[in-house]
């Protein structure tokens, strides 16, 4: 039986996105540390002087690459790191706080399905192998809000050859930690816990998909998916699973979380396209983070140069919701 269940980032854009403005801080925000905002939330300066205190610190600002473009303008810092989905933790958009309680230290990922041999790699030890850097993308939210921010990271291609899997793998899995004592909503059975996602392989081999273990030129916080999260900048932004412990390799197509609540409305695919509205609301415009200005949303977000041709032998399949 379907349980049809209403929350946060289903309710109208119009209810969702707060007031205030954004400017390019970059710069600004390294130059003064914590920041002004962190002067204003006492929280969010403890908050980011525990990622300063993170044992993968010192692996941040990365050094930029700017191939896949450098949008702008950038969104406050401030904005990205305390309007969140992370239904984990709850269902409104103020969760950083409530994530602060999440320990992402020691963490442990676990591979296996289709491959050689299934094994465990420590986070830290995972980010020793892989060669880290900073890419500013556009992220964009099925509930039409959005932010341009600078994810530290790695090549989503880099961590799948890592797993060596198998040549009948065509799909990568990927979960979010089940922890209810500290990710109360997970306490919520009506939801098929943990979170699941998954991209097919060549999506996870396409240069643009991205693990982002930073943010801001910091260890990216709890509450955007601390230690470890997907970045696929061409699809909506629940495709994007956080806080990963496990990837599993597959030649079955798996069924996503919000699929599995809701499949006529959040697919699998679900790549980015202003001509095919959600089925409660229209995709064509986008609200920035900060903004009272509504614009136009790109097609693939932006990124259709990058990704299109994943989906030409795809198009009998509903690849845009």
């Amino acid at each position: 039986m379907l349980i049809k269940r209403v929350r946060g980032w289903e309710l109208p854009e119009r209810q969702a996105t707060p007031e205030g403005t954004y400017m390019q801080r970059r710069t600004l925000v390294r130059a003064m540390g914590l920041g002004a905002a962190s002067l204003a939330l006492p929280g969010l300066a403890l908050a980011q002087n525990k990622a300063a205190s993170d044992p993968s610190a010192g692996r941040y600002p990365a050094p930029r690459n700017d191939k896949y473009g450098v949008p702008t303008p950038m969104t406050e810092e401030r904005q990205a790191t305390t309007y969140n989905n992370f239904y984990e933790f709850g269902t409104d958009k103020s969760i950083w706080r409530a994530a602060q309680k999440l320990e992402v230290r020691p963490w442990t990922i676990k591979i296996g399905g289709m491959v050689e041999k299934p094994f465990e790699v420590g986070i830290d030890d995972l980010l020793a192998k892989m060669q880290i850097e900073e890419r500013v993308y556009r992220h964009r939210c099925v509930e039409t809000w959005s932010m341009i921010v600078p994810w530290s990271g790695f090549p989503m291609r880099s961590l799948v050859e890592f797993c060596k899997p198998l040549s009948g793998a065509k799909y990568v899995v990927m979960k979010t930690l089940s922890k209810p004592s500290v990710m109360r909503e997970q306490r919520d059975l009506l939801y098929p816990w943990p979170y699941t996602e998954g991209l097919a392989m060549d999506e996870a081999m396409n240069d643009l998909a991205f693990i982002a273990t930073g943010l801001y030129g910091k260890p990216i916080p709890q509450q955007n998916g601390a230690p470890l999260r997907l970045v696929a900048p061409w699809k909506y932004g629940f495709k994007n699973v956080k806080s990963i412990v496990s990837i599993d390799f597959s030649d079955k197509q798996p069924v996503s979380f919000w699929e599995k609540l809701q499949a006529s409305e959040y697919g699998f695919w679900a790549n980015v396209n202003p001509e095919v509205p959600h089925a409660r609301w229209s995709q064509a415009t986008e609200k920035p983070l900060g903004s009272s200005t509504r614009i136009p949303t790109l097609l693939y977000n932006g990124y259709a140069e990058f990704v299109a041709g994943l989906y030409t032998d795809r198009k009998a399949e509903k690849l845009f919701y």
